[in-house]
């Protein structure tokens, strides 16, 4: 969207990582950006921040998104404070420490598909409403962030974030038709192993330098490298392209 007709692209968990450089990457791109957060507040003024900096408008919005009171008052504020929306980044997303099935836990459970998930599909569901020809909106685009996880299971390190991906694939391209004639679309991205802080919120912080072996390209991935899919898949540039997942992940 040129800068001449700035629209809004929410982005969650957009306060490090994929989020950021995605958040970044849409400011760049001409959009006012809603910098979604659940807890870390100065982390997401600093993506702000740097936003305003290069000449972009960005707000920091807080909300958890499995609580949809907050994701309610999330939507609320953006549609109060910010142009009208034309895209959402579903970027949000736990893992949990290392685990076999037979000793997970359904508190684990619940927090990894409230959030991954639930959490996504109602983030989803507000956009719709907005930017959906059937609610009045004038169209727009979300993009999923999944996880090549959903296609390799994660054995001995976490099924639970691989099936909570496998989900969010499903989902993509289930919301991706319903809404093919309402001017939205809807794509996910998976990325492979990226050197961002994921990892160590899951208990292993050199997870992505020890993986290398794994991935063909010898290489890890670049929080950079998964927004600029991202981006493209909310551009017109994509104007076709909808119900596509997109592997990001060095050829793994």
């Amino acid at each position: 969207m040129p800068k001449s007709d700035p629209r809004t692209v929410l982005v969650t968990g957009a306060s490090r990582g994929i989020g950021a450089a995605t958040a970044r990457l849409c400011a760049a791109a001409g959009h006012v950006v809603a910098v979604n957060y659940a807890r870390d507040a100065a982390a997401a003024d600093a993506v702000c921040a740097a936003i305003r900096q290069a000449g972009g408008q960005a707000l920091a919005v807080q909300a958890d998104v499995a609580d949809e009171a907050q994701v309610l008052a999330m939507f609320a504020r953006v549609d109060a404070e910010l142009p009208p929306l034309v895209g959402l980044v579903n970027n949000a997303g736990v893992v949990d420490l290392q685990s076999r099935v037979d000793e997970m836990s359904v508190a684990r459970l619940q927090r990894m598909f409230g959030i991954n998930v639930i959490g996504s599909m109602v983030c989803a569901r507000e956009a719709v409403r907005r930017m959906s020809t059937r609610h009045g909106g004038a169209g727009g685009a979300i993009v999923n962030v999944s996880s090549v996880a959903a296609k390799l299971g994660s054995p001995g390190l976490y099924v639970d974030y691989a099936a909570s991906k496998g989900a969010i694939d499903t989902f993509t391209v289930g919301l991706a038709r319903e809404v093919a004639t309402e001017g939205v679309r809807v794509n996910g991205v998976r990325p492979g192993i990226i050197d961002t802080e994921i990892h160590a919120s899951g208990g292993m912080p050199d997870r992505a330098q020890q993986s290398m072996h794994m991935i063909p390209m010898q290489r890890v991935g670049r929080a950079d490298e998964i927004a600029r899919a991202i981006v493209w898949l909310l551009s017109d540039e994509a104007s076709y392209t909808t119900g596509t997942l997109v592997d990001v992940s060095g050829g793994r």
